[in-house]
């Protein structure tokens, strides 16, 4: 198995899964400073409307990117499960096949040539184990409805100092209890708001939000 893993032409597999088992010990950690990576970075994404009924890619209504999206599950599962699922299948697709290789040829293919027919499997994966996901995950909590149904709400800055051009994660929650995570930056450029700061969320664009500091403590209470 060493063998298997450390081997030139099985690198680009090699890489992949370490990057997944990367990727896992983070989300853990960042879980645990009460962050999950996740919610990062689809808050971190740009609100791209992908409609799951461009999924079957009949080519009709849509652009080309927004079908592309639509059919690997992006918009319905969160990013960084579906570039973990993707990660995974191309790491061990490639093993299985170079394994297989060389059991028959007596040597493993070029890197190349064994990631061609690996990607062919992890992209299919992808759309396969997105929607078995889609199906028992609750729906996205960055859905653009919700995100700007946030404005007005009270936010408190939990990692990072937001000051102009420098956004800062903060945590509130929407009228059902439900806790978003985001990015905020100060509406004025003479604001900073340092971690523990409450804040008033006054304007959306995209996935950044512009706060204030907040004008009266007894929204506390509605709010968090």
């Amino acid at each position: 198995m060493l063998q298997l893993l450390s081997a030139d032409q099985n690198l680009p597999f090699s890489v992949s899964l370490a990057i997944m088992f990367g990727i896992a010990l983070m989300e853990g950690v960042s879980t645990l400073l009460g962050a999950g990576l996740s919610h990062l970075i689809d808050a971190l994404i740009p609100d791209l409307h992908v409609d799951p009924q461009l999924a079957d890619m009949d080519g009709h209504g849509g652009s080309s990117l927004s079908r592309l999206l639509g059919w690997l599950r992006i918009g319905q599962v969160p990013a960084l499960i579906l570039l973990v699922v993707f990660l995974t299948a191309f790491g061990l697709a490639g093993l299985a096949l170079q394994s297989l290789a060389r059991a028959s040829l007596g040597s493993f293919l070029p890197a190349g040539l064994a990631s061609l027919p690996a990607l062919m499997v992890a992209v299919p994966a992808v759309r396969l184990f997105g929607g078995a996901l889609a199906s028992v995950l609750p729906k996205d909590e960055t859905d653009a409805v919700t995100e700007a149904s946030l404005v007005g709400r009270i936010a408190i800055v939990t990692l990072g100092t937001a000051h102009a051009g420098y956004p800062a994660e903060a945590r509130t929650s929407d009228t059902h209890g439900t806790t978003h995570y985001l990015m905020v930056e100060p509406d004025s450029p003479s604001d900073e708001f340092p971690a523990g700061t409450a804040v008033l969320l006054v304007s959306r664009s995209g996935a950044l939000f512009k706060a204030i500091p907040n004008p009266n403590p007894a929204l506390m209470d509605r709010d968090t």
